[in-house]
């Protein structure tokens, strides 16, 4: 890890929302707000006709804008290379649009703290590593030399302990405490049990859902609002864009609304029809009872894989924006037979916890030399973290039930503790193999189509005629920085090939140049 001259930050990069936050000298994490004056700034991009664009635009610019020029939720689409916008003859991917919001975050944080240089910035436990390595170049793009890629829940429990001051004491007693974070945001699901001391923080299991959060929430009620709409007039507004938009927005504040009142009205225009229609909170929960329960049945699941029992947590934190909604206090309350705690702002705790970790790292590197009082500097330093991988890591071998097909070997499973590393030996398939092919790959399923190839590699050179049987021996190493290494060494001439795989999916070097210099042309509002 490197660091650069300049302010070291930590960054929530979220699905509807992001912020960016420091610690500051006398070792509080303190938001920074937007040129609005936001703790947090909509993680909308609206492309004009120039090379401008404006990213968290007011809900009337919104409205006044062509449809297909507003990008929003695009952190759903990061790692994904079937997703770009065409604007201005250029294929803008997710890592670029993303770098767009992280370019307004650090500007507008520069009037106020200086040049930014360095920066954590967070993730949902659940993303892979293709996701990971998206979330990397776009922070690139943006000019951050990106320091780490820290979960979310992770960053959560930083803000928490560090608040409470039981972080970093070194005087303190050691007892242990155990949380769960639970992670609604607004296109993101995460739960987490966490297990702390004053020196110590380990993650103890994980699980989520990457394509669940807060936008499906308001998507029922614009089901809801349309299929009423298109009942009474024979005419479905989700079929205008424009239409469209104006829905999305009126059901998004609905469902804001809808948390501190009983009944919200809706209106909706549709080709000069128009319709008001009353939604209560009971409409609400029920049109969402489904997706509030997948929640529940992972949070249960988490619960049941780290050998926690509910007695034993200590707290359950909530964090994200969408915790806001009643019903999800009221299920974890049951669930988890105490009220949640609501000390942490869900909007800020990440990018807080993201920087503490930040401000961990470079007290780390640096021996302390960056102005913060000492005391401050020694609790940073003292703080040691044990994580978790969130997917399982595998390798592609031949079914001994069944030699016709390929199948997923698990060889690290989920929720192993990192730095792991791990051996097996394998066999090889036919006689006279002149090479080996290694394909690394994460998930969970059996069937290796439904997993990720993360990396590939080869043995070559092997020995003449070497029968069918012989042994392989593969290693694999899973380092505390996420940093996966394979290697495979065939015994019988003692052949060996190895690979790293550093996120190695996603844009190249030539690509990430040439979408640094673009951003460079891109006017940020």
């Amino acid at each position: 890890m490197k660091l650069l001259e300049g302010q070291t930050v930590g960054i929530d990069l979220g699905t509807t929302y992001s912020a960016i936050a420091q610690l500051d000298m006398k070792g509080a994490a303190a938001s920074i707000c937007d040129a609005d004056g936001r703790v947090t700034t909509p993680s909308v991009v609206l492309l004009s006709d120039e090379e401008r664009v404006f990213v968290g635009p007011s809900p009337r610019l919104i409205a006044e804008s062509d449809p297909h020029h507003v990008v929003e939720a695009i952190k759903r689409q990061m790692g994904s290379n079937d997703f770009s916008v065409i604007y201005r003859d250029q294929k803008l991917t997710p890592e670029f649009i993303s770098a767009l919001i992280l370019k307004k975050l650090k500007q507008d944080a520069e009037k106020q703290i200086g040049k930014i240089a360095n920066a954590v910035i967070t993730v949902p436990y659940y993303f892979n590593d293709v996701r990971r390595k998206a979330t990397q170049d776009a922070g690139r793009i943006a000019g951050l030399n990106v320091l780490d890629i820290i979960n979310e829940p992770t960053a959560a429990t930083l803000a928490f302990a560090w608040n409470r001051g039981e972080l970093g004491r070194t005087d303190a007693q050691q007892a242990e405490k155990t949380v769960l974070v639970y992670d609604l945001g607004g296109g993101t699901f995460d739960v987490t049990v966490v297990r702390y001391s004053p020196t110590h923080f380990r993650v103890l299991a994980t699980d989520g859902d990457v394509k669940l959060g807060g936008l499906d929430w308001s998507r029922r009620i614009v089901d809801f609002v349309a299929e009423s709409f298109q009942k009474k007039f024979d005419l479905d507004p989700r079929e205008d864009p424009i239409a469209l938009m104006h829905l999305s927005q009126e059901c998004e504040q609905a469902k804001r609304d809808l948390s501190t009142r009983a009944q919200v009205p809706i209106s909706c225009t549709h080709q000069g029809k128009s319709q008001t229609i009353a939604v209560t909170r009971g409409d609400f929960e029920r049109l969402t009872a489904d997706l509030l329960q997948r929640t529940r049945d992972t949070t249960e699941l988490v619960l049941e894989v780290s050998d926690v029992d509910i007695s034993q947590l200590d707290e359950v934190i909530l964090v994200g924006g969408s915790t806001y909604m009643p019903a999800v206090e009221e299920m974890l309350e049951q669930v988890c037979r105490r009220k949640p705690c609501r000390e942490l702002s869900p909007e800020e705790a990440v990018a807080q916890g993201a920087a503490i970790h930040a401000a961990i790292l470079e007290a780390k590197a640096t021996g302390g030399e960056s102005g913060m009082a000492k005391t401050v500097i020694n609790r940073l330093r003292s703080v040691n973290t044990i994580d978790v991988n969130s997917h399982s890591l595998g390798v592609k071998i031949t079914d001994p039930a069944d030699r016709s097909r390929k199948i997923n070997h698990i060889m690290v499973p989920r929720n192993t503790e990192i730095p792991h590393s791990v051996h097996q030996r394998f066999v090889t398939n036919v006689a006279n193999q002149e090479r080996i092919q290694i394909s690394v790959l994460e998930g969970e399923a059996r069937d290796p189509d439904a997993c990720v190839t993360i990396g590939q590699f080869q043995i070559k050179g092997l020995p003449p005629n070497l029968p069918a049987g012989s042994p392989v021996e593969l290693t694999y190493e899973y380092d505390s920085s996420g940093r996966i290494h394979a290697s495979a060494l065939e015994l019988t001439g003692k052949n060996e090939a190895s690979t790293s795989i550093i996120r190695d999916t996603g844009l190249n070097d030539k690509g990430l140049q040439l979408f640094e210099k673009l951003a460079e042309r891109y006017q940020v509002e």
